[in-house]
């Protein structure tokens, strides 16, 4: 029998999510409204712990609303950790305002809250501090919260967690998302879990779930005609995909034991690699494995795709990508070195012992 391809992350679903899926086909409620999208919200907002969410188009989406929520505008700053997907820092130029890129620390891969302080303390000296801080949870491992909380406590500045790839996460007990101001997640094809496509906003205030409920609808304003006092988005989840991400989250603990395990069968495996560390403050979701190289990494990755196997470099630095070549940054040297060394391996909830097999049989082949 020949070995079919083995994907980086690929979606894992079930009768479960089919059955569902039919019922709201069958039921007609197909639109960004019905009694699925609500049950979806109440679900992710029991799980992360907070009073609201929101279900939106994607997880930029949700990025981008949470920015408008903590005041950014044109000609505004916004720290950003530069070791990221690049949807955390388009989000803030959507609005007009500037990124400044802020590096990683060794010890979980997240945004250095040391170097975040140190901003903050340097801006505020100037007048000039950045309207927000987003902070991102790596590969499903949630950033150092308190002291990221402290230091944007101390000068007024909100904090936005993008928790895009950390859905199922904890950080000194408490779920990823439920952070600073509002928290994202991401529901994409390749997360923990999917709806196909979309994301959500989630948070404790009232107001910043009311206003993004209300831009995500095109802005209409509650009379019987289409009546419009600021501009909105098009960015409500369907009630269809909704009814994905129900089943979806039904099976979340066990999809996070299952990436746990090949987590710990490659980190065992292959000893002569450096895995991401998994900081004493929490559980990750174990999203992606990922491992530094001491080595020719690409060659690794071709290797692997001549196995038919697919593997990826870590994220590049925002600071290093050509479109944010003339933003600020603090650091970069670790988060460059994170990319210059970093590998991600096949990491699916549906991952068989013999796809792990084929994966480390191909590593260890050079």
């Amino acid at each position: 029998m020949t070995d079919t391809r083995i994907y980086l992350s690929p979606p894992d679903v079930s009768d479960v999510e089919r059955k569902l899926l039919l019922d709201a086909f069958d039921s007609n409620w197909v639109a960004p409204v019905g009694p699925d999208l609500d049950a979806f919200e109440e679900q992710v907002a029991e799980i992360v712990g907070v009073r609201h969410a929101v279900a939106l188009s994607s997880g930029t989406a949700a990025l981008h609303l949470a920015l408008i929520a903590a005041g950014v505008r044109r000609g505004d700053t916004v720290l950003v950790p530069s070791f990221t997907f690049a949807a955390t820092a388009n989000a803030v130029v959507y609005l007009g305002a500037r990124p400044v890129f802020v590096d990683s620390t060794p010890d979980s891969w997240n945004v250095d809250p040391v170097l975040v302080a140190d901003e903050l303390r340097a801006r505020a000296g100037r007048g000039r501090l950045p309207r927000a801080v987003i902070a991102v949870d790596m590969y499903g491992q949630c950033a150092d919260y308190d002291p990221l909380l402290e230091a944007c406590d101390r000068y007024g500045v909100p904090l936005i967690e993008d928790a895009a790839e950390a859905l199922g996460a904890t950080y000194r007990g408490r779920a990823a998302g439920s952070f600073g101001l509002a928290g994202v997640l991401s529901f994409n094809g390749n997360k923990i879990i999917t709806t196909g496509g979309g994301g959500m906003l989630v948070t404790d205030d009232g107001r910043v779930a009311e206003q993004a409920r209300h831009l995500s609808t095109q802005a209409r304003e509650p009379v019987p005609h289409y009546e419009h006092r600021t501009v909105g988005y098009n960015y409500r989840l369907s009630n269809l995909l909704a009814a994905v991400g129900r089943g979806q989250v039904q099976r979340l603990n066990s999809m996070i034991a299952a990436r746990k395990a090949t987590f710990e069968y490659y980190r065992a495996a292959l000893p002569d690699l450096g895995f991401m560390p998994i900081a004493g403050y929490g559980t990750p979701n174990y999203w992606l494995t990922c491992a530094l190289v001491d080595g020719d990494r690409d060659r690794i990755i071709a290797r692997l795709a001549r196995r038919d196997i697919e593997a990826r470099p870590t994220w590049k630095p925002m600071h290093l990508q050509p479109v944010f070549q003339d933003c600020v940054v603090r650091g970069g040297e670790v988060c460059a070195d994170l990319f210059r060394r970093g590998l991600c391996l096949p990491s699916g909830s549906a991952l068989t012992e013999h796809d792990r097999e084929r994966v480390v049989d191909a590593i260890r082949e050079g």
